[in-house]
């Protein structure tokens, strides 16, 4: 149906020329089997705003029923716009604010994330407006670095009803203002700072939720609309080797999947809420995003996304890791990019935030187990040489990646098995995320408890 472009054009031709009661609604003027949105309901009112706009420029971009399947350069320019007035300033504030190192090494930082190759294909290639809900994320990672923690609570209720995805970010967020509040003590102004950051986040639901809190139904039909039937990478790789739908029944996998995704975020949560200090809600963020990636029922591909933002910003502390990492989710969304025709990109994006975040960071030289964020392997291990081994083992995962990229493209499955390359990649980034969650959860938990530790650390 025209991709997801489509998508996003259709939502503001719906919202522009249709009443909002109807627009999760099945209707006549309104066909959700076409694209029907299924985003929060600032997703919707995003699309109205560009749709005002767009109307001024062009009406027919967003005609009822005959600007479907309309595509101009034009209008894709016009829709990127608002990538400049949200996540671009958030990440060099991000950079040149909270990031140490001279100016030379805040500009590399700020450009590795910039051009980190998942969202920049998914976003601009495959065409969706991730950047937007992370960007309104990050607002709110700032807004509590900074103390500013009404703003920060502000601006993470707009992205979780932006996209309902942000869920993945949430429980950080709750654990780290609860954590600081009890350090104020809740018989004092800890009860009162935590009265103003609730009353913040209701007052946002609230106004964000008004169109459809006036009749039950309407507000349930958007909840309907917002959580489809989806499973997630751990039980997709799992599935080739033992046949999950076959033997549980759908309430025991639902089951499962709460009781797997409660036992990896809970460490690292209870960590935060007992020490909530910036380098710790970080890595909470990664340990939770990854988490709610691997084992929650409902997950798409590119919900890696949001386990992506949190690596970038731990990048300048561990540049090698998190470049890794963001390589591997570049990699573990191939089907769909091939899917989408966007072979060249992915090879130039790719090679192109390889070389620049590698050079510009600094990668290959900080490889020693401090600057790795591996003191929980040396304790274990402290005449092996981890610097040399990670760097090694980098090197040997980029070119199996590398390798299976090629053969997706350039080699043809055996007709009994056609989705062979998929699952491949789908078992090898699963494979990946799994270390890579064990790794930061360690990192996370057995922070070193010195002075110049925590010193560096917050």
């Amino acid at each position: 149906m025209f991709g997801d472009y489509e998508a996003q054009r259709h939502w503001q031709e719906v919202t522009y020329n249709l009443p909002v009661q109807e627009w999760y609604y099945n209707t006549t003027n309104n066909d959700l089997e076409y694209w029907g949105l299924d985003y929060p309901p600032l997703t919707a009112y995003h699309s109205l705003c560009c749709a005002y706009v767009a109307q001024l420029f062009n009406p027919d971009w967003v005609e009822l029923f005959t600007s479907r399947g309309f595509e101009s350069h034009s209008h894709k320019l016009f829709m990127r716009a608002t990538d400049v007035l949200i996540y671009i300033p958030a990440v060099l504030f991000y950079c040149f604010y909270l990031c140490d190192g001279t100016p030379k090494q805040k500009v590399a930082t700020s450009l590795c994330i910039l051009l980190y190759p998942g969202l920049v294909l998914i976003d601009y290639g495959h065409f969706q407006y991730n950047s937007f809900s992370l960007g309104l994320a990050l607002w709110g990672i700032l807004g509590l670095s900074l103390g500013w923690d009404m703003f920060g609570s502000l601006a993470f209720t707009l992205a979780l009803n932006y996209k309902q995805m942000e869920l993945y970010h949430a429980l950080p967020f709750f654990c780290y203002l609860l954590g600081k509040c009890i350090r104020l003590g809740l018989t004092g102004w800890g009860f009162i700072h935590l009265v103003k950051i609730s009353l913040t986040v209701l007052v946002t639901f609230a106004f964000c939720w008004m169109p459809f809190l006036s009749d039950p139904k309407h507000s349930l039909q958007v909840l309907h609309r917002l959580f489809p039937d989806k499973v997630a990478n751990t039980w997709c790789s799992l599935n080739v080797l033992i046949k999950i739908k076959s033997l549980l029944s759908r309430e025991t996998q639902l089951l499962l999947s709460f009781a797997l995704t409660l036992l990896f975020v809970l460490p690292s949560s209870l960590k935060l809420l007992t020490r909530p200090s910036f380098w710790q809600f970080r890595l909470a963020l990664v340990n939770s995003s990854l988490a709610f990636f691997l084992f929650s029922f409902q997950v798409h591909e590119k919900s890696i996304l949001l386990a992506a933002l949190p690596v970038c910003l731990i990048i300048s502390e561990m540049p090698l890791v998190a470049i890794w990492f963001l390589l591997t989710s570049t990699f573990s969304m191939l089907p769909l990019l091939l899917k989408d025709g966007l072979l060249l990109p992915y090879i130039v994006t790719s090679l192109a935030f390889l070389f620049l975040s590698v050079y510009l960071l600094s990668a290959f030289e900080r490889i020693t187990s401090e600057e790795l964020r591996f003191y929980p392997y040396q304790r274990w291990l402290p005449k092996f040489n981890l610097g040399r081994n990670v760097k090694w083992t980098f090197c040997f995962s980029l070119v199996t990646m590398a390798t299976l990229s090629f053969t997706s493209v350039y080699l043809k499955p055996p007709a009994k098995l056609p989705d062979l390359f998929p699952v491949l990649v789908s078992i090898l980034s699963f494979l990946h995320f799994l270390a890579f969650m064990m790794h930061f959860n360690l990192v996370q938990l057995m922070e070193p408890r010195s002075k110049k530790s925590l010193k560096k650390n917050n």
